[in-house]
């Protein structure tokens, strides 16, 4: 669970008893839902007064304003726990409440602008125009991403904390201005604009907010984008096959077999790594000369198999992953597992961690680090980017001598570091519903992507079955 969901479940144990108080007092989620529409006019004349009424530096205004936005928001997260414990839920409520939630910001971003541009805080107030843009294509993308069948929740500057960053900002300005004076300044030097102003406590965080609620559209935007075109090539693989099906009605013995007896499935689960975190941890480092891609192997006269009317079936080519050229990195007692990725064959290598007095880290049980093939077959430790945002472990420990891992990117699968019964330590990972020992990690890159958004194919899952010793392998497709 997400530490934003898991705030937000201790907020509900906190609101839940007033919830109650509002269900027994009859008040039904549209009831809730227009209020908070109320209170944010309610905000929006506040800045207009403060820009008609105040002087510039007179910012008792902002701070009011700011207060009564977080108790505006409060509503927001009021009115859906109203539907969910009392029963009241419907499809009208929450359209109702998403077209009430975009009036309620466009008002409040009224009331922002007009006070900046009143108080002739230009450069505020384009930042804030660009705030508001951002805000409307984030709920946007949003709806639109929805109505193509796509979940498009993620992104960092969402309703909530756009709420929380501009109320808080706006209380702290006016509590602020009260002591420090609302025409304090720090000059910037030989210019006439200032470096640090009181109004910055509000302005300068309504900026952030501005960048960072753009980015969180564009994210999405690029996530929906990817969802999509991973649906039309798994639709365009699924008449593929049925056609070479039709086509190619074989006996079961003829040519289709596999060339070993490892098992290869591709889920059809969807990869849990969100697209920020899948472009870090693949074009980290040295992103030059993606390979061609496969190799085919061309079939010689007696690799056909013909049928009884002496027709010749080629066997189908061996296509060759890239990684089967990789080299296998040597292992010692400390080694759990390694991964590798295209388009080079520089290898990351997970090590158990001893302290000087032969007992494991606790704080950092697994080493990570890199085998640099491209160089001098050296090892390296990670860059500082890499290690927090890349390939670097989260570790949980969970007692009894068990800690959970989580790649930093990667959080949605987790691995276990446990001793075996032989008294060593491996890491297990659920690969296809089995309990298996995972040995290596691989994502595979294909030739047609950009710098910022390579053409990633897959990850892969292969590991040992505890239970038969099998090596099994899972794909999951990007």
């Amino acid at each position: 669970m997400s530490t934003r969901k898991k705030l937000q479940l201790g907020i509900y144990k906190v609101i839940n008893p007033f919830v109650r108080l509002l269900i027994r007092m009859g008040l039904t989620p549209n009831m809730v839902t227009t209020i908070g529409l109320i209170l944010n006019i309610g905000v929006a004349v506040i800045f207009i007064c403060g820009a008609e009424e105040g002087r510039r530096g007179d910012l008792r205004y902002v701070g009011w304003a700011g207060g009564l936005i977080l108790f505006a928001g409060l509503f927001d997260m009021l009115d859906g726990q109203v539907a969910r414990l009392g029963n009241m839920s419907s499809q009208f409520g929450a359209l109702y409440d998403s077209v009430l939630d975009r009036y309620s910001e466009l008002i409040l971003f009224l009331g922002i602008c007009w006070y900046l541009v009143a108080h002739h805080y230009f450069i505020s107030s384009l930042f804030a125009f660009i705030g508001l843009m951002g805000s409307m294509m984030v709920s946007y993308t949003r709806a639109r991403a929805e109505g193509l069948g796509i979940e498009c929740k993620d992104g960092l500057m969402q309703r909530p904390e756009r709420v929380i960053l501009i109320g808080v900002s706006a209380l702290a300005c006016g509590i602020a201005s009260r002591w420090m004076g609302g025409d304090y300044k720090i000059p910037w030097p030989n210019s006439h604009f200032p470096l640090f102003e009181t109004i910055s406590i509000f302005t300068i965080p309504l900026t952030i907010m501005a960048i960072l609620a753009n980015f969180t559209a564009i994210g999405r935007l690029r996530d929906a984008k990817r969802a999509l075109e991973a649906r039309a090539a798994a639709a365009n693989n699924a008449a593929n096959s049925a056609a070479s099906g039709n086509a190619h009605n074989q006996p079961a013995n003829e040519a289709n077999q596999p060339a070993n007896g490892v098992t290869t499935t591709i889920s059809s689960k969807k990869s849990s790594l969100p697209g920020t975190t899948v472009i870090i941890i693949l074009v980290i480092s040295l992103m030059m000369g993606l390979p061609t891609g496969a190799q085919t192997a061309s079939a010689s006269s007696g690799s056909g198999n013909s049928n009884s009317a002496g027709i010749l079936h080629p066997r189908p080519p061996v296509i060759n992953d890239p990684v089967d050229t990789f080299p296998i990195p040597p292992t010692n007692a400390n080694s759990l597992f390694y991964l590798q990725r295209t388009p080079n064959p520089n290898t990351i290598i997970c090590e158990l961690n001893w302290q000087k007095d032969g007992s494991l880290d606790k704080d950092e049980p697994v080493k990570v680090l890199w085998i640099r093939y491209t160089e001098q077959r050296q090892r390296a430790e990670l860059s500082w980017i890499q290690r927090h945002f890349a390939y670097g472990l989260k570790e949980k420990d969970m007692g009894n001598g068990t800690y959970e891992l989580r790649f930093v990117s990667w959080k949605k699968t987790p691995m276990y570091l446990q001793k075996a019964a032989d008294n060593r330590y491996r890491v297990y990972v659920d690969i296809d519903g089995r309990h298996a020992v995972l040995n290596r990690v691989y994502i595979r890159i294909d030739p047609g992507g950009t710098f910022w958004s390579p053409n990633v194919k897959y990850l892969e899952l292969k590991g040992t079955d505890t239970q038969t010793g099998k090596e099994l392998t899972t794909r999951l497709k990007v």
